[in-house]
């Protein structure tokens, strides 16, 4: 997946660091990324969202805030305000680039940022909280004894994540002033809590209280035993995924387009490498993308059904499609179709080799007011699918290099 580092103003004219991760084409939908208190836009939680993000077809922007990691300024002139100034600063740079944001996504106190900058940017769609506190004053729970000196001094450096940093008294002041209250009131965006029960930072109280001030439609999902700053590969993947999942109803989606230079001829599905180190594959045809892997039991990373599990969905799916076509032909009051599909070995009937051959077990859902004369029928129509047809005879496969 292509990525892209520049640099643009923030809030009072700084040059911030940012990093595009985008989709191997033109992207459904862009997101802009605000990392959690002290933290950069490299920590692995932000660099593992925005992969698997556009891996689903979502261009993420990540940057780090003024005076953190890449980015110019000072910290210790900077203030909550200031961080919400930096994500409009960030917002603008999107649009020119032709990639207006329709998603927010905030980390911790990246979170609370994003939940003070939505109700302003009247194109965000959906914004998602992970890990968020409900009160951004509560960051200053971890700046111990440090505060009276900060209250004294206007400056005092106080040790977090293991870095030293100087914390003004301006930030005190500012995070002590705001309430996110009036935000959720006036936010007119899907809202999106996740959060784990487990979080010793922000507690799984702040998620409630975000969940409960915020008008509908909003959603909540647990992380689970996740901590607070997503440290597991799987925690982060996952969370990606409850995203685009999420994403996919509440925000406008574009189609997917590959780039000329890259699309696949006609009626050809092409399938890419997304991810060297694992297993990760993108399949395109025409505007469908999906993504294929392997469990991580055998070094993939789960983020896609596996190759088997795509022939058995073919399966599933013409089969489905196949039963309805006849019902609606004939008029019957077929009103829901399921097929579970289980794939394995079996032994090769009337064999003494002991050759085993691939065996696909189907079980078919019917629904509706149907007798028993006509669900039987139904169950032979199933195999008129041409798919089950397809994998019923011998075929050929013919493979060559570009």
């Amino acid at each position: 997946m292509p990525t892209e580092k520049f640099t643009f103003p923030g809030h009072a004219g700084e040059m911030l660091a940012g990093r595009l991760d985008s989709p191997a084409g033109t992207p459904k939908a862009a997101a802009l990324f605000a990392h959690c208190f002290t933290c950069t836009k490299d920590i692995a939680a932000a660099r593992r969202l925005a992969a698997a993000l556009a891996e689903q077809g979502i261009a993420v922007l990540r940057f780090d805030f003024t005076g953190l990691g890449h980015s110019d300024g000072s910290f210790e002139t900077t203030t909550f305000s200031s961080n919400v100034a930096d994500l409009h600063a960030a917002a603008k740079e999107m649009a020119k680039r032709g990639l207006s944001p329709s998603l927010l996504i905030g980390h911790s106190l990246g979170g609370a940022a994003v939940l003070r900058a939505a109700p302003d940017m009247p194109d965000i769609k959906g914004v998602v909280t992970i890990g968020a506190p409900a009160d951004p004053g509560h960051v200053t729970h971890n700046f111990g004894a440090a505060i009276a000196d900060i209250e004294a001094n206007g400056v005092a450096e106080v040790k977090l994540g293991g870095q030293n940093l100087r914390i003004g008294k301006g930030f005190i002041d500012d995070v002590a002033s705001v309430s996110l209250t009036q935000s959720l009131g006036k936010l007119n965006a899907a809202l999106l809590v996740l959060h784990a029960p487990l979080d010793q930072i922000v507690g799984i109280e702040n998620a409630g209280e975000i969940f409960l001030g915020a008008k509908h439609p909003k959603s909540f999902v647990t992380l689970d035993d996740a901590d607070h700053l997503l440290s597991r590969a799987e925690d982060a993947t996952y969370a990606a995924g409850v995203i685009a999942t999420w994403a996919q109803r509440y925000i406008p989606m574009a189609p997917v387009e590959i780039d000329s230079g890259d699309r696949p001829p006609e009626g050809v599905l092409r399938v890419t490498e997304t991810d060297a180190a694992g297993f990760a594959q993108t399949i395109s045809q025409g505007a469908h993308q999906l993504v294929a892997d392997e469990p991580k039991s055998v070094g993939g990373t789960d983020t896609g059904l596996t190759p088997y599990g795509l022939l058995s969905a073919g399966l599933g799916a013409c089969t489905s499609m196949t039963i309805r076509m006849y019902a609606r032909r004939k008029g019957w009051p077929l009103t829901g179709i399921s097929v579970d599909v289980d794939h394995g070995k079996c032994h090769l009937a009337d064999s003494e080799s002991g050759q085993k051959i691939d065996c696909f077990t189907r079980t078919i859902h019917l629904t509706g007011d149907l007798d028993a004369e006509q669900r039987a029928r139904l169950l032979e129509i199933a195999d008129k699918c041409p798919v089950h047809k397809t994998l019923e005879r011998s075929n050929r496969i013919e493979t060559q290099l570009a």
